[in-house]
């Protein structure tokens, strides 16, 4: 049986609330391709669920870099849909079906995404960039009022251009709002290298999992 038709470009944005991660469901409604932005293991059978729901089918799955408090979630929905192909920054160093440059396009259907290398956070964040709905998925290297850590993990606050999670309830925001309303990005640049240098915050819970499962598109290691 069909899914549900849409007239418009379909998004959707979910949470997985262990790590309060973003993910988000793109999709051309012609052509009914697919993509997924920072899928999460955990939340695996939902998402092949929704896009079973919306007759769709998924051809990439998007990392926006190598995640260290959660597992992605790309080697699962592989299993629901065969020819789909993980893809990630060549400069992060991991493994995926697709490494991509900053400027390359992520065509799926109709649609497509641009990349863009976001460094900071890692040195392998990229920000996927969708013109026809004007919106930017920007994983770590924004967050609402805020930015991704710099304190390991390759981190540079120097290199930190400007969502992938959220921790205050606010769902979306927009570079207007962050330009002139996010307290780390209006410092000077000295003051907020300094206080990046100064956030002195435990690490992610799953980080010793998570970074090496996440080099290799999300395997993890049998210890049997």
């Amino acid at each position: 049986m069909r899914g549900l038709a849409f007239s418009t470009p379909i998004f959707r944005q979910l949470v997985e609330f262990q790590s309060y991660t973003y993910t988000y469901i793109l999709g051309c409604e012609k052509t009914r391709q697919a993509v997924i932005i920072d899928p999460v293991d955990k939340t695996a059978d939902r998402d092949i669920q929704l896009l079973k729901d919306f007759d769709l089918n998924l051809v990439y799955g998007l990392n926006t870099h190598v995640h260290a408090d959660h597992i992605t979630g790309t080697h699962l929905l592989r299993k629901a849909f065969p020819s789909m192909k993980s893809v990630l920054s060549r400069a992060s160093g991991g493994k995926a079906d697709r490494l991509v440059d900053d400027g390359e396009d992520v065509q799926f259907g109709e649609q497509k995404l641009e990349v863009r290398a976001t460094p900071g956070h890692t040195n392998g964040c990229v920000t996927y960039v969708w013109h026809e709905l004007r919106r930017a998925f920007t994983g770590d290297s924004l967050l609402v009022r805020a930015c991704g850590r710099t304190d390991f993990q390759e981190g540079n606050a120097a290199a930190l251009i400007f969502i992938g999670h959220n921790y205050n309830g606010i769902l979306q925001t927009s570079v207007l709002e962050e330009k002139n309303l996010n307290p780390r990005l209006t410092k000077t640049e000295e003051k907020f290298l300094e206080t990046m240098e100064n956030l002195h915050l435990a690490h992610p819970k799953q980080l010793d999992e998570a970074v090496p499962a996440n080099m290799k598109d999300g395997e993890v290691e049998n210890s049997s």
